[in-house]
């Protein structure tokens, strides 16, 4: 049976974004070093970072977030999101699941939340489906996020250093930027500024309209800053991008993550 261009086009414009979304870096323990002489702008010894296995006790596990199932980030990983902007680069990072700028130590997760299954005697073949209801029925199978994050840890200022590089690459990217992932060109129409959670000492939240041939799609990042530890978050829901709904960053994850680092 033929399908509709529409139902096409939603399906080739959700895994296009993904493409580019869901990209994680190698985790890394090296990472530029404050030339401070140990000492802060007031003079008390810097803040130190925290090591990898530091961090990898302070970041949500399974049964942290409630709905949602936490693991490692998938060993096949994708090569990284990148691009030769300089002042947006700490975004392309975040949805690479990398720390904004280079950290001292780094380590990360993704959380799936849950679907629950559909009863077997509600269950149709495609084949008898209206387009209209095949639509429906994929946007609804993929309604759920899917959040990637990375804790890094910095010496010193480094990390309130970090935030601020995000905060201004949300600025002055606005307009939008061209990356590449995987040596394909990916276009980012435009960075807008989002809606930040009351979680750590400071955060920015953002999203980025990625244009595939005129299709769009939105994906979300946030990052946190809690004392010398920066949570990055980057989250897709495909159902949500291919049904044009609103979405954001998961609320269960970010409340779960900054409770652990308290």
């Amino acid at each position: 049976m033929k399908r509709s261009s529409g139902v096409r086009l939603c399906a080739t414009a959700a895994v296009s974004a993904l493409s580019f979304a869901l990209v994680t870096g190698c985790s890394s323990d090296g990472g530029s070093k404050d030339s401070d002489g140990g000492r802060g702008t007031d003079g008390k010894p810097a803040a130190k970072a925290l090591g990898t296995a530091e961090l990898k006790r302070l970041i949500i596990a399974k049964g942290d977030v409630p709905g949602f199932d936490v693991g490692p980030v998938p060993a096949a990983r994708a090569e990284p999101f990148t691009t030769d902007s300089a002042e947006c680069r700490p975004l392309t990072r975040v949805l690479s699941g990398l720390p904004p700028v280079d950290a001292a130590a780094q380590t990360d997760r993704t959380a799936t939340e849950k679907r629950p299954k559909a009863p077997k005697d509600k269950a149709t073949s495609p084949q008898d489906m209206a387009d209209g209801d095949v639509e429906k029925a994929m946007n609804k199978s993929l309604d759920a996020d899917v959040t990637t994050v990375n804790l890094s840890s910095y010496d010193g200022d480094g990390a309130a250093k970090a935030l601020a590089a995000v905060g201004a690459a949300v600025k002055a990217c606005a307009g939008g930027f061209t990356g590449k992932q995987a040596g394909a060109t990916a276009k980012v129409a435009r960075v807008t500024e989002a809606k930040s959670t009351a979680v750590g000492d400071e955060s920015v939240a953002f999203g980025l309209v990625i244009d595939d041939d005129g299709e769009k799609g939105t994906v979300y990042g946030e990052v946190v800053r809690q004392g010398n530890t920066v949570a990055s978050y980057y989250t897709i829901n495909l159902g949500a991008m291919m049904a044009k709904k609103e979405y954001a960053v998961s609320a269960a994850v970010l409340k779960a993550q900054a409770a652990k680092l308290k």
